[in-house]
């Protein structure tokens, strides 16, 4: 186009005004092609909406490392915390406790009937107690927590988040992290572990009833046996695991939560989605954990023959 001026400006008298007018059209076009473009770029980078997993993976990410900072300063909201301690503990220990015993009983029967073969009941304690405090103590209270606990923090921050209160605690100066966030990981930290121990406890208890009333082995037996193979480790290592399960639960909840969208049908659909997120990575960090404090040959076993 310039070069078609250029000529045009060469072809005719520099009078008038006619080559300088169609200079300046031609770069007042140029200048309509840059516009259209710029607004074509912005009106796609606008309606470019990531893939939803990983929006609430990096949602999740965010508002797990701002809650535990938060924690760790001290800006947590007390009373809420106070009030979150109160549904993650008290309120959910029958349950736990309930569910541990029977767990306890059921895995009783299976090991008292395949070590009696091998005259082997001496090791029935020892056997128990391992199984539960590395275990089934930690994942059976998590579970627990992520379908009583889990689903109501997301149930409860999606209705916040789709009728705008929220928002409205951003308005009146208050930060929604410090105030219902921090609070829920917080409870989560502390009522995890403390309810894996009592769930221990109950669920090495029910074994004890169980294999003295039905099977005739004296608790004593059980209860030695348990004492020689468990060690310290094996309980902090149990208490570790709570303590991250408790808050892989929180913070999936509670950013799922913050991530709801579209209503009433939002908040269904992001509460049963926390859940199934919560125990999948529950298993995940399991697994995880595990493979690292386990490694190698152990002698558990040999203590409690």
């Amino acid at each position: 186009m310039v070069l078609e001026l250029l000529l045009h400006c060469g072809s005719t008298s520099w009078v008038g005004a006619k080559c300088p007018a169609t200079l300046q059209q031609a770069s007042s076009s140029t200048e309509d092609h840059k516009n259209r473009l710029l607004l074509f770029i912005q009106g796609w980078w606008y309606n470019l909406k990531p893939p939803r997993w990983l929006w609430r993976t990096s949602a999740a990410a965010i508002l797990g490392g701002q809650a535990i900072w938060r924690i760790v300063t001290g800006k947590a909201h007390f009373r809420n915390t106070i009030d979150q301690l109160k549904l993650v503990g008290p309120n959910s220990l029958g349950v736990s406790m309930l569910t541990s015993s029977f767990v306890g009983m059921v895995f009783t029967i299976q090991f008292v009937r395949e070590f009696a073969k091998l005259g082997l009941t001496r090791s029935v304690g020892g056997v128990l107690a391992l199984a539960l405090s590395r275990e089934l103590t930690p994942v059976i209270t998590c579970i627990i927590l992520a379908g009583r606990v889990g689903s109501a923090f997301a149930a409860e921050l999606g209705t916040m988040q789709v009728s705008e209160q929220v928002d409205s605690l951003r308005v009146l100066g208050s930060d929604p992290v410090n105030y219902l966030v921090a609070p829920r990981v917080l409870a989560c930290m502390l009522a995890g572990p403390a309810l894996n121990i009592f769930c221990f406890v109950i669920g090495l208890g029910a074994s004890v009833v169980l294999a003295n009333t039905v099977y005739g082995i004296h608790p004593r037996i059980i209860l030695d046996s348990a004492a020689r193979a468990v060690t310290s480790w094996d309980l902090i290592t149990s208490m570790i695991k709570a303590w991250v399960f408790g808050v892989i639960i929180a913070v999936v909840s509670c950013s799922w939560g913050f991530t709801t969208t579209g209503g009433a049908k939002g908040v269904g659909e992001s509460t049963t989605s926390a859940v199934v997120i919560s125990l999948v990575l529950i298993f995940v960090a399991d697994f995880a954990l595990s493979f690292l404090f386990f490694q190698g040959q152990g002698d558990a076993l040999r203590q409690c023959m």
